[in-house]
């Protein structure tokens, strides 16, 4: 599997508080953004995994804020598969400013469920899907 890009965002006024700062709850949004991009980059949507009946719910989430982003300023964020094990995964996440500066990183765990929502092992039930995020563990250089 190809090296993917990080997501480009540019800042949004409402974004940022009266101080002119990107206001902490969206650095949970923009993960979020990241992983839908980053998921569909690598061939595997989320609009393909709920047709398939799986989805993968967000267990936690924590976002270490580093420099401030301000309105205007364009963000680059990595998203890496950081563990896998067919049933429960970690993303880790890197938000950096144009001139490379990390402006926060994060994490985000998931598990993978049905739409009654029972855990799921990928690997016997859903070998395409349990493929895609093994490579994804592997690119990142983890298991």
């Amino acid at each position: 599997m190809d090296k993917i890009l990080p997501f480009e965002r540019k800042v949004n006024y409402y974004e940022t508080d009266k101080m002119g700062i990107v206001h902490h709850s969206n650095y949970i949004r923009w993960f979020e953004e990241t992983r839908i991009y980053y998921l569909e980059a690598a061939g595997y949507p989320y609009s393909r995994m709920e047709d398939e009946g799986i989805m993968i719910p967000v267990l936690s989430a924590e976002c270490n804020y580093k420099n401030a982003v301000t309105f205007g300023e364009t963000v680059y964020i990595t998203a890496q598969v950081q563990k896998f094990n067919g049933f429960r995964m970690e993303i880790l996440y890197t938000v950096k400013g144009g001139d490379g500066t990390v402006k926060a990183d994060g994490m985000t765990s998931h598990c993978f469920v049905n739409k009654d929502m029972k855990l799921v092992r990928t690997n016997k039930e859903y070998p395409g899907i349990y493929k895609v995020f093994t490579g994804l563990c592997e690119m990142s250089g983890q298991q």
